[in-house]
């Protein structure tokens, strides 16, 4: 990608409502928009960020065994009357009638959905456990929105559904989804808790919360449920067992923020001059940055660089806009790209060209031919030390 081509409006101001430094530095750099209060516009670098998140998220959970759905963000509300949690919610629910005069909502998360999915197409022993995730939106009507895309009124969250034969069965599940959510978290960065928790409007007989660390008064990146038969008694979730006798599923949810951890990073990934993203999120692992008029060899050296790294499928950000050496560096420290290629003085006295390492501050010199497999070793060496690809 060239710089000059993307879409990446930075600035040195933050807006005057931030209260964190991840709202601060995510505007600044031109990943995020205040379309209103609570919602976000996620911009083009920003976006890249989250569809990383995203995948690990999508990569842990299928190595679990988990089946990806997608069910509406649009509900009945009478399936909430269902449950008895119609009322629960309060005023954090968006609601709204239809034009048949039918009460409607926008989901604040989906325990009764795929209750009602399950109920109709599970009747025997034979077909659990199953686990159900989705990656979707989500609406809640907070009183205060805050902290930028932390406390937002439209998020990205992941949340699964385990459904059991038994409680023993949902023990089981659930410490598998308590290890994919460590697995998760580690592979995007975050340094972070395990605490148990309250179970509020959700329910059930145990929960704990996964907290990241950072300056933010609200870290709570996932959290985790044993529901037991709560949801499935009150909604005839049932199946015929091996005896023949009729028995209510019992369930499991698991909640990740997606959008939060894209917070969280930040929280936990920044110096005095930006975002210092960890290389299986960052929209971009190497940013090329040509800084001096030093003619069509300078030039030439970037150029080939750059397209011998678009060669190897390694994300890469150009930076060919006629702005000064200082802008540069600059906006690339803001941005947080991890690994830099830097044509410039060097290459002019030496021959040679510059690799900064964002997270260490840390510059190599090698020749230009040498560039791009250092970079391909770094990132294998970094992304197996991450735990995977994300």
């Amino acid at each position: 990608m060239r710089w000059s081509r993307y879409f990446m409006p930075t600035s040195k101001e933050a807006p005057r409502d931030a209260e964190t430094i991840s709202h601060k530095l995510m505007f600044r750099a031109g990943f995020i928009d205040k379309t209103s209060s609570g919602v976000y516009t996620y911009l083009p670098a920003g976006y890249r960020v989250l569809k990383k998140v995203e995948g690990i998220v999508r990569d842990e959970m299928n190595k679990t065994g988990a089946i990806e759905l997608l069910m509406p963000a649009l509900q009945p509300a009478v399936l909430w009357k269902e449950s008895g949690r119609l009322e629960k919610m309060g005023e954090e629910m968006i609601r709204f009638t239809d034009r048949h005069k039918r009460l409607m909502l926008f989901g604040p998360t989906h325990e009764e959905v795929v209750t009602d999915i399950v109920r109709r197409y599970i009747n025997s022993w034979k077909q659990l456990p199953i686990t159900l995730y989705q990656i979707q939106t989500k609406f809640r009507d907070e009183m205060r929105p805050r902290f930028g895309i932390v406390r937002a009124r439209e998020f990205l969250m992941k949340d699964a559904y385990s459904f059991d034969l038994d409680e023993r069965g949902l023990d089981e599940t659930y410490l598998k989804m308590k290890e994919a959510y460590s697995r998760i978290f580690t592979r995007s960065g975050l340094e972070f808790s395990v605490q148990q928790a309250d179970s509020g409007i959700i329910g059930g007989r145990f929960s704990e919360e996964f907290v990241a660390k950072g300056e933010c008064p609200e870290l709570e990146v996932g959290h985790i449920f044993k529901l037991g038969s709560e949801y499935s008694k009150a909604m005839k979730a049932v199946f015929i067992d091996r005896d023949g006798s009729e028995k209510p599923v019992v369930m499991g949810c698991y909640g990740i923020g997606v959008s939060r951890i894209v917070a969280a990073a930040v929280e936990g990934n920044y110096d005095g001059k930006g975002i210092i993203w960890p290389l299986s999120i960052a929209p971009f692992s190497v940013l090329v940055i040509p800084v001096s008029s030093g003619g069509d060899v300078l030039t030439s050296t970037a150029e080939k660089i750059y397209n011998g790294l678009l060669a190897e499928k390694i994300e890469v950000l150009l930076d060919d806009r006629d702005a000064t050496a200082g802008v540069k560096f600059s906006d690339g420290d803001l941005i947080g790209v991890p690994v830099w290629v830097i044509v410039g003085k060097k290459f002019a006295e030496k021959g040679k060209v510059e690799i900064k390492i964002r997270k260490e501050n840390r510059f190599i010199e090698m020749e230009p031919e040498n560039v791009i497999e250092w970079i391909k070793d770094y990132i294998t060496r970094h992304t197996s030390e991450a735990g995977g690809q994300g």
